[in-house]
């Protein structure tokens, strides 16, 4: 760092002897600045103008033809508050980094008012930070979020700088149609603002909807299903990972047309369906019996059921091991 300043000592000095032989160049300090937190550095505080111009007219020209390094010389003011910075503070502060610094052509403004660079903070602004911040820690894959703020928003100043949003406290519920977040703005480190929001929400994402009437017992693979961007905030439950590639799954319920798939409107399609007859098989180690008995529900794979002796009208317990046996349990 010492030696950074030593070389933009160099170059300073340099310059200001160029100017001052090039028909003079004298340095004027600006009544006012604005900054961001980086600091106050001295090419933000003075401007080199002609000299000439000086002595010609009050309103002096600034030159472009000798720049100021970026040197330093405080910490910013907080925001909304102001730094007075006199010439000969600016002056004292310059040569402690540039020592030997020339300051005796310096004209202008003997104090200097510092604060930092502002901008008007809209809801435009604050409901895309919200939105991408839910969105990437809450939301996450679960579909494409979308935030409108519910009460009017006043506009607030903020710095003129990358700023980000922090969530601080949402409802045990997550994000939902309507709820309330509360939410501070960062400026780096420094908090800039904190807000409590109530905001109304929903979540994009592509689901199954009926195109025709469905009816139970239907397989869903061979079903009238296409896929329809919905809020799945409105109608919850709704199947997320839908393959039309499935064949084991079935329609469980009647469904209308338009109306989305949920994911209890779906079972896994049963092995064995109630009403039917299968065999029905009694083992005892090396004993086994079989027989007709009736199913009397339907039952998945490995699945107990309930099946009944048709001649007996005795009802048994059985463990489904395909589409045509069950194991009856002793």
């Amino acid at each position: 760092m010492k030696i950074l300043n030593n070389i933009l000592g160099i170059i300073l000095v340099g310059a200001v002897h160029v100017a001052r032989a090039d028909e003079g160049v004298v340095w004027q300090l600006r009544p006012e600045a604005k900054v961001d937190s980086s600091g106050i550095f001295l090419n933000q505080l003075v401007v080199p103008i002609e000299s000439s111009n000086v002595a010609a007219s009050s309103s002096a020209v600034a030159t472009s033809s000798v720049i100021l390094p970026q040197i330093r010389l405080a910490p910013a003011p907080s925001l909304g508050q102001t730094a007075s910075l006199s010439r000969s503070e600016i002056a004292e502060l310059a040569q402690k980094q540039v020592p030997g610094l020339i300051t005796s052509n310096w004209s202008g403004a003997m104090e200097i008012r510092v604060t930092r660079r502002v901008r008007q903070f809209s809801d435009t602004e604050i409901t895309e930070l919200l939105t991408a911040t839910l969105q990437r820690d809450y939301v996450k894959d679960r579909g494409e979020l979308e935030l409108n703020l519910s009460n009017p928003w006043t506009p607030v100043a903020v710095p003129d700088e990358p700023l980000r949003l922090k969530v601080e406290q949402l409802p045990a519920t997550g994000v939902g149609a309507n709820f309330i977040v509360r939410c501070e703005l960062l400026n780096g480190k420094q908090r800039v603002g904190q807000w409590q929001l109530q905001v109304e929400a929903k979540i994009w994402r592509e689901v199954p909807v009926a195109r025709s009437p469905l009816v139970r017992g239907q397989s869903l693979r061979d079903a009238d299903v296409g896929l329809e961007r919905r809020d799945v905030l409105a109608q919850r439950d709704t199947i997320s990972n839908f393959s039309k590639v499935d064949d084991s799954l079935e329609i469980a319920e009647n469904i209308s047309a338009g109306m989305p798939v949920l994911n209890r409107s779906v079972r896994m399609r049963p092995v064995i369906r109630r009403g039917k007859l299968v065999e029905g098989i009694f083992q005892e180690g090396a004993l086994s019996i079989s027989l007709k008995v009736e199913t009397l529900e339907d039952g998945l794979l490995g699945q107990t059921v309930r099946v009944r002796n048709p001649k007996t009208k005795r009802e048994l317990y059985g463990k489904v091991q395909n589409e045509q046996t069950v194991l009856i349990a002793l």
